[in-house]
């Protein structure tokens, strides 16, 4: 659905006759973020204070059931608001700066798996894996391979072929349906989703929810960023989540597929970040046999 400004005005002033929000004195559209939906920033006293998020219903439904389902987490936004018919959200917003000026790796990393991650449910409400609603997968797996196809598209010729062919090896050899539970998991869980204040991770936004293992946000997240790409802030972190344990290879090989992964959306969202995940691919592609 397409909204005109007045409709938005519309919107805005019937929150407010509801006692929902304060009185606003500045709407801003808002550029920022991944979201195929209309965001807007509602400011309060010329202060950012709440988000307003149009999209289809059924996105609208799964942030919402995300945001709901882990209210209680200090980092995400607070919901407030859920259109009847689903068109539109509203949320607290987070004030702070994404991607830049983050911090440490390992700190941020350890806020977000004590802050988030560890507290994810099971979701039983589908035996889909994935974005369950627009584009089921089947297996876990199946998944995966669509993320590694997708990354194939934007990679070209910038790793050679043979790369491509030992991720989908890996692909085949670590995820043969052997995820058993499914959790609620954000789905978009990196540096351009994080919100830091004096270099300290302060808050998680823009979910864009899937089902799918745990490890699969910690590892998205490690690789979102190039720096400290490292088998030691990878092992630091891991520590602190809950998970059972696993193979120090197999920890590496889903590196490996999500590093991959990243690369793809390095070339196409942010190029000058291309040169240092390249040095970081061939120091994890050196740690498998």
């Amino acid at each position: 659905m397409l909204y005109k400004s007045e409709d938005i005005t519309g919107i805005v002033n019937d929150l407010h006759e509801k006692g929902i929000i304060d009185h606003t004195d500045n709407l801003i559209h808002s550029t920022t973020g991944t979201t195929e939906g209309l965001v807007y920033v509602l400011s309060v006293n010329n202060r950012p204070q709440y988000v307003l998020k149009l999209d289809l219903p059924q996105q609208n439904i799964l942030v919402e059931q995300f945001l709901h389902t882990y209210r209680h987490s200090a980092l995400l936004p607070k919901l407030l608001y859920t259109d009847p018919a689903k068109a539109f959200i509203v949320y607290t917003y987070i004030s702070g700066i994404t991607h830049y000026k983050r911090g440490s790796k390992i700190n941020w990393l350890t806020l977000l798996v004590n802050g988030l991650i560890n507290h994810y449910e099971n979701y039983s409400h589908t035996d889909k894996w994935g974005f369950w609603v627009e584009d089921p997968c089947p297996t876990w797996r199946d998944f995966i391979d669509q993320d590694v196809e997708y990354a194939r598209m934007n990679v070209g010729s910038h790793l050679p072929i043979e790369d491509y062919y030992k991720v989908k090896s890996l692909v085949g050899n670590i995820s043969k349906g052997e995820e058993k539970e499914r959790f609620l998991l954000h789905g978009d869980c990196g540096v351009h989703n994080f919100v830091f204040d004096q270099n300290e991770l302060i808050g998680v936004i823009d979910p864009a929810p899937i089902v799918g293992p745990v490890l699969y946000d910690f590892i998205y997240a490690f690789c979102s960023s190039p720096d400290d790409l490292n088998l030691e802030t990878l092992i630091s972190a891991f520590t602190l989540l809950n998970h059972e344990p696993i193979e120090r290879s197999r920890l590496i090989e889903e590196v490996i597929i999500q590093l991959y992964c990243r690369i793809g959306i390095c070339i196409k969202h942010h190029p000058h970040d291309l040169a240092d995940y390249l040095k970081a691919w061939d120091y994890w592609k050196a740690l498998v046999p």
